[in-house]
């Protein structure tokens, strides 16, 4: 991948695009690795805590909440501070909170935590994926599909080492005390060749924007991609274990092959678009995702459940990526990097408050019903692409 001209004046760019590619690459691991660390061990604080379904759910709702209700904070601390120190911040954040995670005796303290841990998470999210823009300008090609592979394969090894950590009863105090000071010391390691601020980052401090009517859809489209994504992180490991009945050693298995197939959908990504273009793919997303999570809902075997997780990880794999090229390409604010966010926003709310409402309705229905009505997230995906018609590129 060549490189181009910087377009935007950065002071102090004494590294070049690929170094600062790979430091921007390493942050969406420790976003990815860190969170996925969390969702590996519910089951086991579900039983640590006595949770029922319900409960879960209505605990779980404190992440999303967590990060909507500090976002206009986090966008005025990027303004205030900058992407690249925030990213740091929120990093360091992150893994802080993920230790207290697994010291946990009561419900209310597992609430209070996910509301920080929330709002850690929008902390680095908003951070990275702001510097992840400032990178791509300095090349010619596409590559921020790169990035949210990198964040997948940073989610497959975290569930892979928190299955570890379960097989060989490790407790979660003692596993999340080793990811913290794994990915703090990352990124200390990765920081110093992060992105420097724009000479014109006062002009172009925009900080949280709500996305017009124009955009709606766009957002829309993401946070069924995401509200997918999110239910499969929080509950595939409860659904195997509850309605599949896996053996023990299979329990993580769905959560496993979603990841697989998420990631490989992600790395090529690329190669399918160019070949078939977006609308197709788009399309083609929502299906997966609809037809995966009613196989897994209508046949919970070990077989036809994983099978379905791996159609609901490559329908999601590429959804948000392309979603946030068509609408940059569509940009009625005037700044492209003010759109992203404002989609993104909407995506992650789905990715942070749908699992939430799974538990809600697996303790009023069961949770085989619960995902068998997530499945409608897949064909709004495809109504919504019916209406979009993508810029070319």
């Amino acid at each position: 991948m060549s490189d181009k001209s910087v377009p935007l004046q950065f002071p102090g760019l004494l590294k070049s695009p690929r170094q600062i590619r790979i430091a921007i690459a390493g942050f969406f691991f420790i976003s990815g690795f860190g969170f996925s660390s969390w969702a590996s061990r519910i089951p086991t604080l579900q039983q640590h805590l006595r949770l029922n379904e319900a409960q879960l759910g209505a605990v779980l709702l404190a992440m999303p909440l967590g990060l909507i209700l500090t976002l206009p904070l986090t966008g005025l601390l990027i303004a205030r501070f900058s992407s690249r120190n925030m990213m740091l911040f929120g990093a360091i954040l992150l893994n802080l909170i993920l230790v207290v995670l697994g010291l946990v005796d009561q419900t209310w303290q597992l609430a209070v935590l996910l509301f920080c841990f929330g709002a850690s998470r929008n902390q680095l999210s908003i951070s990275v994926n702001a510097q992840s823009i400032g990178v791509q300008s300095l090349y010619s090609k596409s590559i921020l599909n790169t990035f949210h592979g990198i964040w997948s394969v940073a989610g497959f090894a975290g569930a892979a080492f928190g299955s570890l950590m379960i097989s060989i009863s490790i407790p979660p105090a003692y596993h999340f005390t080793l990811v913290c000071l794994l990915l703090t010391g990352l990124a200390l390691i990765l920081f110093p060749a992060s992105l420097p601020e724009p000479e014109n980052r006062q002009a172009t401090r925009t900080g949280f924007v709500l996305p017009d009517r124009s955009l709606m859809k766009f957002g829309l489209m993401s946070f069924s991609s995401m509200a997918c994504e999110g239910t499969l992180y929080d509950w595939s490991g409860i659904y195997f274990q509850k309605v599949v009945q896996a053996p023990k050693e299979f329990t993580a298995a769905g959560f496993v092959v979603f990841m697989v197939a998420m990631t490989a959908g992600r790395f090529s990504g690329d190669y399918v678009v160019n070949r078939f273009g977006r609308k197709a793919v788009l399309s083609t997303s929502g299906a997966l995702m609809s037809a995966g999570l009613l196989l897994a809902a209508l046949w919970p075997t070990v077989l036809t459940a994983g099978l379905g997780f791996m159609m609901v990880g490559l329908g999601v794999s590429c959804v948000v990526p392309l979603v946030i090229a068509i609408a940059g390409q569509s940009a009625t604010l005037g700044n492209t990097g003010s759109v992203i966010a404002a989609v993104s926003t909407i995506a992650y709310a789905g990715f942070l408050i749908v699992p939430p409402v799974v538990g809600f309705l697996a303790e009023a229905l069961n949770l085989q019903w619960s995902f068998g009505l997530m499945s409608l997230l897949g064909l709004g995906l495809m109504a919504l692409v019916s209406r979009v018609n993508p810029p070319a590129g």
